[in-house]
């Protein structure tokens, strides 16, 4: 299991036209704010586009995604990009128009690509042999930390450099640069049995403790960066050292996903993740509690590179708790469940940055992470114990028992022992 069983040239092409599909959704918060700050209400509403446009992509990932069919999964994915890249350019054309129209592109830029990573990563995954999973999710991850470090500089160099609705008819080109692209990888993927639209939902809220860990991650994630120009006020250190902070947390994602990929780890999958958002915890907490600069830099990196390897667990563990009918769905679930848990970081700050000194903001997101991280961790164990009380092993080999009872959620072979 390495990195060359990911190599091949229908990869490449995966990556480039992940790349052109995932750019437009990590520039669009920040081109919004942009977009509107120098109009009336200027930052407020922006920030209401900005949410219009989360909104979208929360509601728009389990619905679109729910509808998706893995046979013909690229035609799918291209309609909801095209409709996108039309939100898009209709920023950029119209961004003197009433707020309403310009709330409406948004939401409609949020909601029509929503499933399109959902549906990428299932893609993805059928490309690559099965040993190799681990690896593509991982080299995934290094993809978007990559993304997200270079787009808030893109957005804000183009937004001041050249005009605000640059970065949105950007955004809009590689969108339908995307669609283009995906006509050259195949027409769909593993679709295994296909279950009735009830079944499926069923299936897919079985998963909620997978859902419920990875949006912790992001809660947590999330609540670190908003709050952090407002604990380097508190520290006394320039706000201007946020950009590079996040910038080194980004990096850490990357550097700790191609960690991740280089070898296989002991212990469940449910395991795993609770150890790395727990040590993920940690790093974000000395971040809130140490005076320097230099210290909390440091811990952002570490508690981003934790972060990434706690993504990627919980991709796995979803990949073992649905069937591969259901995989893109439930891809998409997971992406609008780490989208509410980074809006409602969002909210909390507000909330907590009123009433609470930044430092403490932060505390209180970690032990929330924390309570978040156990009931994810209780959800998946107590789904193991019914799933293997449903299908008893029947072979008194040893090795046979041990793998019966390492089931995972919804049946099928243990991870770990593929990993």
């Amino acid at each position: 299991m390495t990195y060359r069983d990911v190599a091949s040239k229908q990869v490449l092409t995966w990556a480039c036209t992940a790349v052109a599909a995932r750019m437009p959704v990590a520039m669009a918060p920040l081109a919004l704010v942009f977009l509107a700050r120098e109009r009336p209400g200027g930052y407020t509403l922006g920030a209401t586009l900005a949410a219009a446009y989360v909104i979208g992509e929360i509601i728009g990932a389990p619905v679109l995604g729910m509808r998706m069919d893995p046979a013909r999964g690229r035609r799918h994915l291209a309609v909801g990009l095209a409709f996108g890249a039309v939100g898009f350019a209709g920023l950029g054309v119209l961004a003197e128009a009433h707020p309403v129209v310009l709330g409406a592109f948004a939401f409609l830029a949020g909601a029509a690509p929503a499933a399109a990573a959902g549906g990428q990563r299932a893609l993805l995954t059928s490309l690559v042999p099965e040993r190799a999973v681990a690896q593509a999710l991982s080299a995934e991850s290094m993809l978007m930390s990559g993304v997200w470090a270079v787009s808030p500089v893109a957005v804000a160099g183009l937004a001041l450099g050249v005009a605000p609705r640059v970065p949105l008819l950007l955004a809009a080109a590689l969108m339908a640069l995307s669609t283009a692209g995906l006509w050259l990888l195949p027409a769909g993927w593993d679709n295994g049995e296909q279950d009735a639209g009830h079944a499926k939902l069923r299936v897919l809220i079985r998963a909620w403790p997978v859902y419920v860990t990875g949006a912790a991650s992001l809660t947590l994630l999330g609540l670190a960066e908003l709050t952090l120009p407002a604990l380097l006020e508190q520290r006394g250190i320039g706000v201007g050292w946020s950009g590079p902070m996040l910038a080194g947390l980004a990096v850490g994602a990357g550097l700790g996903a191609f960690l991740y990929g280089m070898r296989s780890w002991p212990g469940r999958l449910r395991v795993r993740s609770v150890v790395l958002m727990c040590g993920m915890s940690v790093f974000v907490t000395l971040a809130a509690l140490i005076p320097g600069a230099a210290g909390i830099a440091v811990a952002l990196v570490l508690a981003g590179t934790l972060q990434s390897g706690a993504l990627i667990t919980r991709n796995l563990s979803l990949r073992e708790a649905v069937p591969p009918g259901v995989l893109a769905a439930g891809y998409s679930v997971m992406y609008a469940a780490a989208g509410a848990g980074y809006a409602a970081s969002g909210s909390l700050v507000g909330g907590l940055l009123q009433l609470v000194a930044p430092s403490t903001a932060i505390l209180v997101g970690v032990l929330l992470t924390l309570l978040l991280t156990a009931l994810g961790w209780w959800g998946e164990a107590r789904l193991d114990g019914s799933s293997a009380a449903a299908h008893p092993p029947v072979d008194t080999d040893p090795a046979v028992a041990a793998g019966a009872e390492g089931a995972p959620i919804a049946g099928g072979g243990d991870p770990e022992r593929r990993l």
